[in-house]
């Protein structure tokens, strides 16, 4: 066949155009069997359609932090990136660890997020990372102890107060409706403190503990009254029969205890335990009187970001755009993430059939609440431990409330002493 000049100049360029646009990537991420099979196919697909090729980088969790930080320090990591949303602002406290998402929006369509989902991944303005998944905590009460007990499921604390007597009368001495021990003891105080001042634990403005001595001893005063009304085990009651975890007690698994503070995405690690005929339902946060908020826990499991030092972050934002905005990659990726945070993605899955209602459910109880964006600082290892620790001597009686708050804020300034302003 002959062509002209002009039309093998055409073609010619065409050829140039067309190479310039692909690129080779990278992108990193752990996970088990399932999720790296999916994000395989997901990639080859999204590669596939927008003209890319996309080297695939996993691991099992263990180690990955460590491998990360290795990359970010050397300037080696992948173009693409599944980083764990608590060490957003170990990496990128400043803003500046990871490319700014935010001037990468007309590839990316960030419509499918909400302002407080984009603001949980956002360091110092700037848009570090999108939420592949939006957890958060929510209440899940055994209705069949409830109903058994002769009291209906709690809408607010006042009620699940009132039902302890009910269900030690009419179901033994040993049966309480909600159960707040260890990390949930913690995670409880939080919840009303935040409830109660509208504030999170982390004021994001000065990386140091937004509430007075006095509202978090008010707070830890309030999960004082949950143990002394029965509604609670004791913190030494619970360390007495092994701090076992809830969702393998026997007593969680027949209806004993009745209810607990977990998250979302857990449902049916707390459902499929239990004995034949109970019925785990996720019900609304329970508010305090006079609460200002809901207190709604709601961050992002884990975020997509794209490398600062990436050599087409446009090339980049294309696949991340692929794998939670356009059908091909989201039905690739499935729910191998967890329910989707991304608007388009949730809804593609859901209509297909491919989430449990109960999950989208309790989902959107968390997507609905109200409460302060919640700062990633809230799961340092030394922040929790300082506010473990403390609240434990508490419930022991070493300290009084307000000696424990006093310790609390002072041991987790100190440990946010290196981020603080």
């Amino acid at each position: 066949m002959k062509y002209s000049m002009t039309a093998l100049a055409t073609l010619f360029a065409l050829g140039l155009t067309q190479g310039a646009q692909a690129a080779d990537l990278r992108m990193s991420w752990w996970g088990g069997d399932s999720r790296h099979t999916a994000t395989q196919e997901a990639l080859k697909i999204c590669g596939e359609k927008h003209g890319h090729t996309i080297s695939p980088e996993f691991t099992g969790f263990s180690g990955h932090l460590e491998k990360l930080s290795t990359q970010l320090a050397g300037g080696t990591e992948a173009d693409i990136m599944q980083v764990n949303w608590p060490w957003l602002p170990i990496f990128s406290i400043n803003g500046d660890g990871f490319a700014d998402l935010a001037e990468l929006s007309d590839t990316i369509d960030l419509s499918n997020w909400t302002e407080g989902q984009l603001a949980a991944a956002t360091m110092n303005g700037k848009l570090n990372g999108l939420p592949v998944s939006t957890t958060g905590r929510v209440f899940m009460f055994n209705k069949t102890s409830f109903d058994k007990a002769g009291v209906e499921l709690p809408t607010n604390w006042e009620e699940l107060i009132a039902a302890s007597p009910a269900f030690k009368e009419n179901l033994g001495e040993d049966y309480y409706p909600y159960d707040a021990s260890t990390l949930n003891a913690v995670l409880t105080v939080s919840l009303i403190a935040t409830q109660q001042t509208g504030k999170d634990l982390i004021d994001p403005a000065s990386n140091t503990v937004a509430w007075t001595a006095d509202e978090l001893a008010s707070a830890i005063d309030f999960y004082q009254n949950l143990v002394d009304q029965g509604v609670i085990r004791s913190w030494k009651d619970a360390a007495s029969e092994g701090n076992v975890a809830l969702h393998e007690n026997p007593r969680w698994a027949n209806g004993e205890i009745g209810g607990s503070y977990e998250w979302d995405s857990t449902y049916f690690k707390y459902s499929d335990p239990m004995d034949e005929g109970q019925e785990l339902v996720p019900v609304k946060l329970l508010q305090v009187e006079g609460a200002v908020t809901e207190g709604v826990y709601r961050k992002p499991s884990m975020v997509f970001a794209v490398s600062r030092n990436s050599d087409d972050p446009q090339a980049a934002a294309q696949i991340v755009n692929c794998l939670m905005n356009e059908p091909e990659g989201v039905s690739a990726l499935g729910d191998t993430r967890g329910l989707p945070a991304s608007k388009a993605a949730a809804t593609q899955l859901s209509e297909a059939g491919a989430i449990d209602p109960v999950l989208i459910e309790a989902n959107s109880i968390i997507m609905d609440g109200t409460g302060p964006t919640v700062s990633p600082f809230n799961e340092h290892p030394e922040v929790r431990a300082a506010f473990q620790d403390t609240l434990e001597l508490f419930a022991y009686g070493e300290v009084s409330s307000e000696e424990a708050a006093q310790e609390i804020i002072d041991g987790v300034n100190d440990a946010l002493e290196d981020f603080s302003s």
